[in-house]
């Protein structure tokens, strides 16, 4: 049995992400963040966990967007 956890995004959800886009608008886009950092306000953690039954193998992607005055400036990592 497969077991996914955290933020799926199809591909052309993630072609239209670009810095200059409001918090909004990104959440619009990719829906809530899986983790949202107290003690960095201005970061957005989403997380994409798979844990493959038939194959016993586990994949972890990660993506993590940073915002200034709540516009996005920079996305590290990719989903």
């Amino acid at each position: 049995m497969d077991i996914p956890q955290g933020n799926q995004i199809d591909q052309q959800k993630l072609e239209q992400l670009k810095t200059g886009m409001t918090k909004k608008q990104v959440e619009f886009l990719l829906g809530t963040p899986a983790i949202n950092d107290q003690y960095h306000a201005n970061q957005a953690h989403y997380v994409y966990y798979l844990f493959n039954g038939k194959e016993k193998i586990s994949e972890l992607k990660t993506m993590v967007l940073t915002y200034e005055a709540d516009i996005l400036i920079d996305i590290k990592g990719k989903l």
